[in-house]
């Protein structure tokens, strides 16, 4: 049973592993925290990028370096040691060489390639409990997660309204229905997401740059995500500011797209019929660009494609005290036709960002799928 200093522990841990969020795909964010025999802590550690060391050797590199012995001591993870070997060896091992006695992790690793550590370590002799906080860890690995489950990237849908709905007036003016603070969150969005996406639309209406502007406060260095356009008919224009070389662009396009005034930009041919581009069509091309995690910032009618396709994982909104009464809403059709198939979510947070309010929620149920699931 774990104690109450190792679930303090535990809560640092994750905490650590949330400053690596964007910086380690395709890999999990994973935090460690280890503990001396008397339940001081001694060393902590994060996994930072993909190819380096993983949080425990950086717990026990911190511990070793500070002089402390961690014989007989704990090792608090948010994610079950690895048990294999890759690009680093498996933490498994590090931790019996150490002389760890024990080891309390949130979530199990589902990877059938690096399962298997609580087993290991129990049969080198160490105590390993799983479990510990494992909503609140999963929580924070939910794009990794998803990834590893079910074979897609994980979609976050971030929208700005106003009170009653509206994206922007009647006169089509957007800039700003929201405020500078919140504003700077969407940048710590893109800076945990490893793409950005947006549709045709949007391109032309407000011209988006998409990339991530300064650093992140409590983030670890920042990784441009990819800056992805869904433009089934190639319509973007050179000089859009997507195409500069702030972060990497991906322009996706219907296969008989004319695509001559586009040179050199990255383009990716998909197939789709007169709507344009299937949304899991689109996603499964992301998923084999080893995209594991989605921001998506536009528009309505992409945003209502994603939902008909039941293809939303987490709804963030910044509602604006504000009312327009006219103009584009923030939400275009998404195949739902009555009240008995309204998507419910469950609002996980609530967040004041100087005059605006964050809202975070989940879908309680699949969407219903339309017979238009295209974008």
């Amino acid at each position: 049973m774990a104690t109450a200093t190792e679930a303090d522990a535990m809560r640092r841990a994750i905490a650590l592993a949330a400053r690596a969020l964007g910086s380690t795909s395709p890999n999990p964010v994973v935090g460690c925290v280890l503990l001396d025999e008397r339940g001081r802590t001694v060393g902590e550690g994060r996994h930072q990028r993909a190819g380096g060391p993983h949080a425990e050797v950086e717990a026990l590199r911190a511990a070793a370096e500070a002089g402390h012995d961690v014989r007989g001591g704990t090792a608090v993870v948010t994610l079950e040691p690895c048990n294999h070997t890759g690009r680093t060896g498996p933490c498994v091992q590090a931790l019996v060489e150490a002389g760890i006695a024990r080891v309390v992790y949130a979530v199990a690793d589902p990877n059938p390639t690096a399962t298997g550590g609580a087993a290991s370590l129990e049969a080198a002799g160490v105590d390993a409990e799983g479990g510990l906080l494992a909503d609140e860890a999963a929580a924070g690995n939910a794009a990794w997660l998803t990834s590893v489950l079910h074979k897609r990237p994980f979609v976050v849908w971030k929208y700005a309204a106003t009170l009653d709905g509206r994206s922007a007036a009647a006169d089509g003016t957007s800039r700003w229905i929201s405020s500078a603070e919140s504003r700077a969150d969407v940048h710590r969005l893109r800076a945990e997401s490893d793409a950005v996406v947006v549709g045709s639309g949007t391109l032309r209406a407000d011209d988006p740059h998409l990339a991530v502007r300064g650093p992140v406060p409590g983030r670890d260095p920042v990784t441009q995500p990819l800056r992805v356009v869904v433009d089934t008919r190639a319509t973007i224009m050179p000089n859009a500011r997507v195409l500069d070389d702030a972060a990497p662009t991906l322009i996706v396009v219907g296969e008989d797209a004319d695509t001559r005034h586009l040179p050199g930009a990255e383009i990716a041919r998909l197939p789709g019929d007169k709507t344009g581009i299937g949304v899991h069509t689109l996603l499964a091309e992301l998923y084999g660009r080893g995209v594991h995690s989605v921001l998506l910032e536009g528009g309505s009618t992409l945003a209502g494609s994603f939902l008909a396709a039941g293809a939303v994982d987490r709804v963030i909104g910044y509602l604006a005290p504000a009312l327009l009464g006219a103009g584009p809403s923030a939400l275009g059709d998404a195949g739902i036709g009555t009240i008995a198939h309204a998507l419910r979510l469950d609002v996980t947070d609530v967040t004041r960002l100087g005059p605006d309010l964050r809202i975070t929620a989940t879908p309680t149920a699949p969407v219903p799928v339309s017979a238009t699931e295209e974008s």
